[in-house]
């Protein structure tokens, strides 16, 4: 059975779909990315065309959705233990 997509995100265009996309997908998180064909083909990166919605399961929509904010909010730890030298 194929699991509900929902919409947790909305972008301006494919290249930061693509950094939520890997984001995402670091934590475990199935992700979707859907454009208008037209944008996509021709990499509209502002108006409707250029809009690009990242779809999770709705089972991981809640946990998608707070990742994202984390994100929004500079909370995410960088990984980088280089810094701390």
């Amino acid at each position: 059975m194929a699991h509900k997509l929902v919409v947790v995100h909305t972008t301006a265009g494919l290249p930061q779909a693509n950094l939520i996309k890997s984001l995402l997908e670091a934590a475990g998180i199935p992700v979707e990315i859907s454009q208008e064909s037209a944008g996509a083909v021709f990499g509209f990166t502002v108006g409707a065309l250029g809009l690009a919605d990242i779809l999770v399961p709705e089972e991981h929509a809640a946990e998608a959705k707070a990742l994202l904010e984390a994100m929004r909010r500079g909370e995410l730890d960088q990984g980088d233990e280089s810094a701390n030298l």
